[in-house]
């Protein structure tokens, strides 16, 4: 549905490009799952289809037609559920949802219908009339949503949507999304949260400097390089892994090993228990999205 073709931008006075080069698809029924450190240029990105920059380099096309052009013949086929929340405090939930359906040109029993859609989809009937400066967490997070969602877009964009929420508001928003791309929508979804990405994302993106470093189906992204092992052994020196092959220290404990040619996890595993070693957790044959985020990005603390 969406392509974004060797997008860049630079911002004005900036010294280096805050885009390079961009190239990303999201297509309908999946989840794309954007990464990247702070100053990467997700932000910038989701600015552009949000319409909030013009393009500068490169191009980004909605089914073949120019973004700006679809956007202005259907300004409400993409929705943003941004990171900060997108509510009138002082009104009601019911109140909000009235007031961005006429936003969104909804009227009369198309409105009302939709209205009631995203409430029964957000949860939120029970809260209808409460004041959105009264809701926990969780629940203005679900409103975010429910708002979005009111004029049935085919693009969604969503900005850290669990930020600041209980494990079980947080369970509720990933499944909620989950059933979007079930229905056919097309999802882009930014969180620094890897374990979320891992849960719905069918593709990853990972961004830095501006550039994609890497992006792909996520299980293949997870499992390009089958002679990783990892492992998690309190005590463990690296002197015991190295005649095995290349040896990352992960954390106190924790320990990946790039096996050279011949060796096997077997007998790694065999040697660490003839040397008294307490093996607590070991996995072969693939990475963890932090592990394969934290190993392109370098590990840098990024400030910007």
């Amino acid at each position: 549905m969406l392509a974004i073709d060797r997008l860049g931008y630079r911002y004005p006075g900036a010294s280096r490009a805050a885009l390079q080069a961009v190239s990303l698809t999201a297509r309908r029924g999946s989840v794309l799952g954007l990464l990247g450190p702070n100053g990467a240029g997700k932000t910038t990105l989701i600015s552009h289809l949000a319409g909030l920059h013009e393009v500068q380099e490169g191009a980004i096309t909605i089914d073949g037609e120019a973004l700006h052009r679809a956007r202005a013949r259907m300004p409400t086929r993409i929705a943003v559920a941004p990171q900060d929340y997108a509510f009138y405090p002082m009104l009601s939930v019911a109140e909000n949802l009235a007031c961005f359906a006429g936003a969104s040109r909804l009227h009369g029993a198309r409105r009302r219908e939709r209205i009631a859609a995203c409430l029964r989809f957000a949860q939120l009937e029970r809260f209808a009339g409460e004041r959105a400066e009264r809701l926990s967490g969780g629940l203005r997070r679900r409103l975010n949503l429910a708002i979005a969602l009111l004029p049935e877009p085919e693009l969604m964009l969503f900005d850290e949507p669990t930020v600041g929420v209980d494990p079980q508001s947080r369970a509720f928003i990933l499944d909620a999304i989950r059933a979007l791309a079930r229905e056919g929508r097309a999802v882009i979804y930014t969180s620094h949260y890897m374990e979320e990405i891992e849960a719905i994302a069918d593709r990853v993106a990972i961004l830095d400097h501006g550039r994609v470093i890497r992006q792909g189906a996520l299980a293949e992204l997870l499992s390009q390089d089958d002679r990783v092992l990892s492992l998690h052994a309190p005590g463990l020196k690296a002197a015991a892994l190295a005649p095995f092959g290349a040896v990352t220290m992960q954390g106190e404990g924790r320990w990946r090993v790039h096996l050279a040619a011949g060796r096997t996890p077997a007998a790694v595993l065999s040697a660490l228990e003839r040397a008294g070693a307490q093996v607590q957790h070991a996995e072969f044959g693939r990475y963890d999205l932090e592990q394969l985020f934290m190993s392109l990005t370098q590990r840098s603390l990024r400030d910007e």
